[in-house]
């Protein structure tokens, strides 16, 4: 409401009504059940009502058209491209609303007459964790017929080196078509580098005869009352190494590494909250350029177009391209066609014919920032953030081969050498505001990294609520990461119960779900009482055996069947106390 409108209906309110103007209707007829006072009162207030729903010029003000924009993100990308369309949208006429898939039923469509998704696949090509009871309605076989009036477009976002890229987002799409839904604008599937084509189909939805057609009132961009941040993923803060050291003892087969980086003139846009993940900009290992280069028989030094620069091969490879993956763009460029488990270097000591510098770098996908979760609280170590990273070495087609960002902060980034930084904001991955809520935490492996941060966030605050800690690896003696730390707030209290699991040191595998399903009681009482789930690590295997031990758990200690213990962790989930951040 603008000042003139709020003066307006402050002497409204107060009494110094406004006469009724000529073109105005007289809201209350003479012969109403008021008497002179009440009825001028009453039309003055009317009036000016009416007033507000003017134009400038007196012309009533056009109602935009509503859309609905609903989205399913593990990372919170897909949430954040929507809050752009919401933006964009009302510039093309329509007043949108944002919510996560899980928030309305498939059914709740019939009445959207337009519609957008934004779609992200996950995992062995599943649903988000905030779109998964959605899907699960919308694929069933009595799910409700829509109405051809329901105009709907859909935008999935993946990565091509999965098998199942972009299926979710494509189910959808063609599930939401069966029903009797209209396809406004067709699904574009985005890879990593989503930018363009989110740009491509941003355009086609609202260019679209059916938003196109019905679009209300134009209108100016709003005014954002949140700008732009200084440092995003496309504008990275550039930060220094503080210090990386491993967390295994020595005899280890792994290699972790605790990883603090200066956040020091960064300000306002690097503040995070525990639960937030840090986007790290890696660069590639100069032996595996040069690999690259003397595979396609290249000095590097020859001049080529990466994203509309000029820069030399070499470095392009360096610090701009992803030298891993082989994509379908791979395919394209190079007129070759590659199985499946293979890398870039594999294909090109195979032979490309008629490879060129150029063709070289159209083949490769732009690299990626990595996203690896806050291990730190911020209000314990103030201008910095702790990250809890392991290093990825394997053996592919009889060659030892690494990661390239675990790699680069762990062995080639130097104590104060720079990195680009970046805050990814959590909007699923978060600590209860109730400090006695009491937490259940589930993270072997990696996987402590975000519950370190909420121990020492929770010791800082000295919040009252009980903390369950369930971590384990191979081998007590050289996988127990921030072992003192740990052992530590047992002893003082701050972890109320510890729960540890060695797949390595007996006979027998032991792993976190089976610590679940012995402590199946007592976990059920915590849950009985208001505790709070969190799970952190493998999406495929860890994450999957855990919610199958929990449900175990509801079943046999809630006495329920298998329906209605999905329905008490379904409702965990709605509740928000019941939150992942797997990968």
């Amino acid at each position: 409401m603008s000042d003139h409108d709020a003066a307006l209906m402050r002497n409204v309110l107060n009494g110094a009504v406004p006469a009724p103007s000529a073109d105005v209707p007289d809201f209350i007829p003479a012969d109403g059940p008021f008497d002179e006072e009440q009825r001028a009162f009453l039309n003055g207030l009317f009036s000016a009502l009416y007033a507000l729903n003017q134009g400038q010029n007196g012309e009533a003000v056009e109602a935009k058209t509503p859309l609905t924009i609903l989205f399913g993100s593990q990372s919170g990308t897909a949430e954040a491209l929507c809050k752009d369309l919401r933006k964009f949208s009302a510039t093309q006429g329509f007043e949108a609303s944002i919510a996560e898939l899980d928030s309305v039923v498939p059914g709740d469509l019939a009445a959207a007459n337009h519609v957008l998704i934004v779609a992200a696949t996950y995992g062995e090509g599943e649903p988000t964790d905030n779109a998964q009871a959605f899907h699960k309605a919308l694929m069933a076989a009595d799910a409700a017929a829509l109405p051809a009036s329901t105009h709907f477009s859909v935008l999935g976002l993946g990565d091509t080196s999965y098998p199942h890229f972009n299926r979710v987002a494509r189910q959808i799409d063609e599930r939401l078509a069966q029903l009797g839904a209209t396809r406004a604008a067709p699904l574009i599937a985005c890879d990593v580098d989503y930018d363009a084509d989110y740009a491509a189909w941003r355009g086609e939805v609202f260019a679209a005869a059916a938003f196109a057609q019905a679009a209300g009132a134009a209108a100016p961009a709003p005014v954002d009352d949140e700008p732009a941040p200084d440092f995003d993923k496309n504008h990275p803060f550039i930060a220094q190494l503080i210090e990386a050291r491993c967390l295994n003892a020595e005899g280890s087969a792994k290699r972790v590494n605790h990883i603090e980086i200066s956040l020091t003139g960064g300000g306002p846009d690097l503040e995070y909250e525990v639960g937030d993940a840090l986007g790290v900009w890696p660069l590639n290992d100069f032996t595996e350029v040069r690999a690259i280069l003397d595979a396609a028989g290249f000095s590097g030094k020859e001049v080529v177009e990466v994203k509309g620069g000029r820069t030399s091969l070499r470095q392009a490879l360096f610090s701009a391209l992803d030298l891993m993956t082989v994509s379908p763009k791979t395919s394209e460029a190079w007129g070759v066609t590659a199985g499946s488990d293979i890398h870039l270097i594999d294909v090109l000591r195979a032979g490309v014919p008629g490879l060129t510098p150029q063709m070289l770098a159209e083949g490769l996908r732009p690299i990626q920032p990595r996203l690896y979760s806050i291990s730190s609280s911020p209000k314990m170590h103030p201008g910095e953030v702790h990250l809890t990273v392991g290093e990825v070495h394997y053996s592919l087609h009889g060659t030892e081969r690494q990661g390239v960002a675990s790699t680069f902060l762990g062995e080639r980034l130097s104590e104060g050498g720079s990195v680009g930084v970046y805050v990814h904001k959590s909007s699923h991955f978060y600590l209860p505001q109730d400090d006695d809520v009491p937490l259940i935490m589930i993270g072997p492996g990696t996987g402590i990294a975000p519950f370190r941060a909420f121990l020492e966030e929770r010791e800082v605050r000295g919040a009252g609520g009980d903390n369950w800690l369930f971590f384990g690896d191979q081998h007590e003696a050289t996988d127990f990461l921030y072992r003192d730390q740990v052992l530590g707030w047992q002893e003082s209290g701050l972890i109320a119960k510890l729960s540890l699991a060695w797949s390595r040191d007996g006979a027998q595998k032991v792993y976190v779900q089976h610590l679940i399903e012995e402590d199946g009681a007592e976990l059920f009482a915590w849950l009985e009482r208001g505790a709070a789930i969190y799970i952190c690590g493998d999406a495929s295997r860890m994450a999957v055996d855990v919610e199958r031990a929990l449900l175990g758990v509801i079943a046999k200690h809630g006495v329920r069947d298998e329906a209605a213990a999905e329905a008490y962790l379904d409702d965990l989930r709605k509740a928000h106390r019941y939150q992942r951040d797997v990968y």
